[in-house]
């Protein structure tokens, strides 16, 4: 298992692969990936079994969780428990953010 990451070179096998999601890092316990969304996208995501942390590498939007809304940029960290609703939206810039999901996100 790989312990050091760096994120420049993650964000470019994501980018590389087409995909807005690459996971990087998966142990029973935690599972760490890059997600992405241009400016303009919606987000598809359902609510996750897992309890979520996301932060914000780069960009803007607002983010929905459950009936909470607030705007997000570059250093926000938001917590998202397990089955709760959530989804950015209004992305402005383009949305870089690192998610973590505890336990590891099921597959």
């Amino acid at each position: 298992m790989k312990t050091f990451h760096d994120l420049p070179t993650v964000s470019a096998e994501r980018a590389q692969a087409g995909k807005s999601y690459q996971e990087f890092l998966r142990v029973p316990a935690l599972s760490v990936g890059v997600y992405v969304l241009a400016a303009g996208a919606a987000d598809p995501q359902q609510p996750h079994h897992e309890d979520e942390v996301y932060y914000v590498v780069r960009g803007r939007a607002r983010m929905r969780v459950a009936s909470e809304e607030h705007v997000v940029k570059t250093g926000s960290v938001i917590f998202v428990p397990a089955k709760v609703e959530h989804c950015f939206f209004d992305v402005s810039d383009e949305l870089e953010v690192l998610v973590f999901f505890a336990p590891a996100e099921s597959q």
